[in-house]
Parts: structure tokens; sequence; C-alpha cells
């Protein structure tokens, strides 16, 4: 009896210690276990999704296009305009400035070519592909030379509102060729997909109700893989901010890195609270900065006074963008005003004491006019203006994205124009994994647009660092 109960032992015990060992090691294996947001599917073609037939998967080769037709109809609406005379000592506090506008509608009447600017357009490969039901349109730049051991790296950059593609187009070259651009100390060389949002420019609206950044970073994840990307790079501000860091949290094991410069953080509660509160008293106790300080301080005027002043378009495009949108895809004055003001103010918080708000002190009017008549000619700025209702459709900070945090390789480069400024220890709430954090010396909102220098130099150190992780 003894050497069957001992016989007994020597089976049962080890079966239970694998058995335990077992729960243990599937117990830390949970806890470790990041949570990543639903992929889902989607269908946002016109009609009911098709029972049968597999969508068209091809990548097609696009051209931007004009017509004498096309410009004359322009030109008659720029002559038929109407003002309003602005007050007296107003620069830009009450909006865009009519005396200005008049100089910038006899600019775009009288100067500014479009037919020039669409060669400048034409000037990188664009491309068109068919994604759950709708044409996406994006730029494909690959590197003309790739010196001897340096890795070619696909970074996909996404714009926001009231940008376009077009943001990218003085970055572009900085990253597929620095070493022309004086940035030769990079191991990297880049080649960059800039898509446009369904609904902007030259990809196709949405038919259906509820497209938001979630279904975005799904249509960009299934154009990256179809054009034959395991891994990749994402960069993006605005919009393009949110868009690729859902792409982060939905498949963190294709995104070799995420770069951004603005970082939504939803979280609040009493410990937020309380950083605040101690922040301008003892910022060290909470992890902020000297440059924090200064950037956020004071509280209210710097993250309530400012942001209330700066976001009353962001209530009307939440709520009912169609009504507003009428008007402003018939006019091309009025368009011109309703997004030439976000390049002023966006770019710069001072520029609102400028009679031309500073508009062209970082921008030509080239430049400026060539973004407006891509939302113009698309008759695009009403699907863009929807985007936010449909983002704010739902409970912003109890939406599954704000629940999830990103863990995949973050860089952010802080600019100190930004419409708010979050401190790292902040981000950190949401970017678990930040290896580089940018105190810019300069620029606002457009980075790409207004510093491509700088934003890609920033890229550049944060891929370099990720590479070597």
């Amino acid at each position: 009896r003894s050497f069957d109960y001992s016989q007994k032992n020597a089976v049962l015990v080890p079966a239970v210690a694998l058995g335990v060992g077992g729960m243990l090691v599937y117990w830390l294996r949970s806890r470790h276990k990041i949570e990543t947001l639903e992929m889902g599917d989607g269908w946002w073609g016109s009609g009911e999704r098709p029972l049968k037939g597999k969508e068209d998967e091809s990548i097609r080769p696009f051209k931007i296009e004009t017509s004498d037709k096309e410009i004359e109809d322009l030109h008659r609406r720029l002559e038929q305009a109407r003002y309003t005379p602005p007050l007296e000592g107003a620069a830009f506090h009450y909006g865009f400035n009519s005396n200005y506008l008049r100089k910038v509608v006899a600019y775009w009447r009288n100067q500014f070519d479009w037919h020039k600017q669409v060669e400048v357009l034409n000037k990188y490969p664009h491309f068109q592909t068919t994604i759950e039901g709708i044409n996406i349109h994006f730029i494909h730049v690959k590197p003309s030379y790739v010196p001897h051991g340096r890795a070619v790296q696909p970074l996909l950059m996404v714009h926001g509102w009231p940008g376009s593609f077009y943001e990218f187009y003085k970055i572009i070259p900085l990253l597929t060729e620095p070493a022309r651009h004086g940035l030769n100390e990079s191991d990297t060389v880049f080649e960059v997909i800039c898509p446009s949002i369904p609904g902007y420019g030259f990809s196709e609206a949405p038919h259906q109700q509820g497209f938001d950044t979630i279904a975005t970073a799904r249509i960009f994840h299934k154009l990256m893989n179809r054009l034959g990307f395991k891994e990749y790079y994402l960069q993006g501000g605005d919009w393009g901010s949110r868009v690729t860091t859902n792409m982060a949290q939905m498949l963190p094991q294709s995104v070799k890195g995420l770069h951004l410069n603005l970082v939504f953080v939803s979280k609040q509660g009493l410990g937020r609270m309380i950083s605040v509160m101690l922040g301008a008293y003892v910022p060290w106790l909470v992890g902020l900065t000297r440059e924090d300080v200064q950037r956020t301080y004071p509280f209210i005027q710097k993250n309530i006074h400012a942001v209330l002043r700066e976001s009353g378009y962001l209530h009307i495009q939440a709520t009912k963008p169609d009504t507003a949108g009428c008007g402003l895809n018939d006019s091309p004055v009025g368009l011109a005003a309703y997004i030439l003001e976000k390049f002023s103010t966006w770019t710069d918080k001072s520029f609102l004491c400028e009679d031309d708000g500073g508009l062209e002190r970082k921008y030509s009017l080239d430049e400026l006019l060539t973004n407006v008549m891509i939302y113009w000619v698309t008759s695009t700025i009403v699907s863009s203006m929807r985007y936010y209702k449909e983002n704010f459709a739902r409970n912003p900070f109890s939406s599954a994205d704000t629940r999830i945090g990103v863990y995949v390789p973050t860089g952010i480069a802080a600019f100190p124009q930004e419409i708010l400024h979050t401190p790292r220890v902040w981000a950190k709430d949401v970017f678990k994994n930040i290896v580089t954090f940018t105190y810019m010396p300069r620029g606002g909102h457009f980075a790409a647009f207004e510093e491509p220098k700088l934003l890609a130099q920033d890229i550049m150190q944060f891929v370099r660092k990720v590479e070597q992780l």
C-alpha cells in the first residue's frame, strides 16, 4: 500500500504542479496581452454591398486634370463676389478681414495659374484604388537613389482638416532624398505614401453614415497591405494624428513606429485636475518641465479661452455640417475665407492682430490657394466637414479607442504654436512607449507645410532610435 501511495504521488504531484504552472503562465501572459482596436469591416459605396463578386483591388494611375470651363466658372464667381467692410482696427479678431480678402481674390482671379499648379500637383505619382466600395486617392513617392547600406522605410503620412495631401509636398523630397537637402546624417531613406482621407480632395466621399477615424484607419491598413507592405511607419497631425493612432491601436504588429505632431489625450479626472493645479506652482512634483509650464499656463487663458475662440467651426461641423457647407461649396470666396482663416491663427496665435492674418509670412498665396482649389474643384468641403459629425456622433470619452493604450514606439514633435500643448507626462496616459519627445523651436499646426525641414529631422531622429531598439 505504501508503495502504491508513493506511485500515485509520483504521478499526481507533477501533474498538479504542471497544471498550476500552466495556469500561472497563462495568467501572466494574459496580463501583458495588449488590447487592440477591433478591425471589423465596412462598406461605404452607394447602396447595398454587393453579395457576390470580389472588389477590384487594382492600383490605377491617376492624374489631376483641369479645363478651361472649370477655370471660367471660377473666374465668373470670383468677379461676382460681395464683401462686407470690416470693423475699424478689427484685424483677424472677427475672422477673415474682408479688406485683405479682396486682395487675395484679386490675386486668385488675375495672377494665380491653376494650370501651372496642376502641373506642380502632378509632379509626384498619383494613384487610386477601390477599398470598401469607394475610390481612395494617394500619392506614392519612392527614392530615386538609395545609398549603399541604407534601408528604405515605408512611411504613411496622413493630413487633416482643412489641409490635404498637398501639405506634404515640401517635406517629401527631404524624406525621399535626404542627402540632396543636407540631411545625410540619417541612416534611413523613406518611400512616402500620402493618401487623401475619404471625402477630402480626390478620395471619394463615403455614401453611408458613420465614417469615422476608425474606419479610415482600417482602410489605410488595407491600402498599405495592398501596396505590399507588412510593416511601416506612420505620421500624422490634426485628424491624421487620430487616424494613425487608431492604426497603431488596431494592428500594432504592422506599425514599426508612430510619429505625431499633435496629441489627443481625452483622459480627465481627479489626477489630471491635481496635475493642473500643482503644475503652476511645483511643476517638478507632477512631472512638468519648464517648457511645459510656459506653454500650458496661464491654464484658463491658453486651454479654455483660446480653445473656445478657435473651435466655433468645430461645433458647426460636429452638428449640422451640410447647412454651412452649402454656401461654402457654392462660393469660392466664402470657401477661401473659411479655410485660410485657419491657416492664419493655427500657424501663429499672434496673427489675430495682423490685418492680413500673417498668411504670407509662412506661405505663398500660390500654396494657400492650391490647397483651397483641391477642395473647390472636387466639391469636397461638405464631405470633409461631415467627418467631424461622424467622429463626434459617439461619446469621445467612452469610445473604444480612448480606452486602449498605444504600445508601439512613439515620437512626438510638440510645436510651440499648436492649438493645445500636451506635456509628455500627460501623453504617457495613452502612449506607453514614447521614444522621442521634442519641444520644437518654432512652428504651429500645419507642421509639414510650414516647417518641413524641422519635421523631417524629427521624424528621422525618431526612426533612427526605433531602428536601434
